[in-house]
């Protein structure tokens, strides 16, 4: 509800539909409820379409589709092998790799899984935006879930140490009534740190965006939107 997928509407949305309907083979990690690749198959993907997620809940959404492979699991886990031409990581999903090993593992199998010359394409919130000061009640999002009930989410931030910001997300009545409490650690990465992380991995960065326009990096930039090839 908070994230649908409308490439007719959202910049960000649009420049991964675009990648995704070019690519003949597709591995989205982080799909979460597989919103991205129904759009594809929807919309006329005929190549194979996988998405993979560790969240039970959000892949049985994901799976109301059944011309999509989908697979419950970390990237750390994945033992693909020169499968795929494309694979994506969307929803600023990169952020949760906090430490300098965590992304280690995830990344060596995500080149794993790619063919020769394959890309990776992820994004990154520019640190130097301070998104995280905008997550706070006063930006309160007022929705309806599935069966029409009305619900207020916001974010509220509890620390930011070094380029980790830990915070919390609350689902409540519109009363304010608390439903739910979500708690969560993002890491904020430079594109130096970036850049080191990928050819650790055997990724060469091949464009490098500052905007969903494919616009440069620059001192205002809000996003870092990386595409990275598989290095042979």
């Amino acid at each position: 509800m908070l994230n649908p997928w409308r490439p007719g509407a959202r910049p960000g949305d649009r420049f991964y539909d675009e990648l995704v309907m070019a690519a003949g083979s597709v591995l989205d990690v982080g799909c979460g409820t597989g919103a991205m690749l129904h759009h594809a198959r929807a919309h006329g993907h005929t190549g194979r379409l996988v998405g993979l997620d560790p969240d039970r809940a959000a892949l049985a959404r994901a799976r109301r589709r059944a011309d999509v492979e989908w697979v419950e699991g970390t990237a750390a886990d994945a033992e693909w092998q020169a499968e795929f031409d494309l694979a994506t990581m969307t929803g600023h999903a990169f952020q949760y790799l906090v430490t300098d090993d965590e992304p280690r593992a995830p990344l060596a199998a995500i080149r794993a899984a790619l063919r020769d010359d394959g890309r990776f394409v992820f994004e990154t919130r520019h640190p130097q935006a301070r998104a995280w000061t905008e997550w706070h009640p006063l930006h309160a999002a007022d929705i309806r879930d599935a069966a029409g009930r009305p619900l207020r989410v916001w974010h509220e931030v509890e620390s930011v140490v070094a380029d980790v910001v830990t915070f919390t997300g609350t689902t409540a009545e519109p009363d304010g009534t608390v439903l739910r409490v979500d708690r969560t650690s993002l890491r904020f990465l430079d594109v130096a740190t970036l850049d080191v992380l990928l050819a650790a991995a055997g990724f060469e960065t091949e464009a490098r965006y500052g905007d969903w326009h494919r616009g440069p990096v620059t001192g205002t930039s809000r996003e870092i939107v990386t595409v990275a090839r598989r290095r042979t």
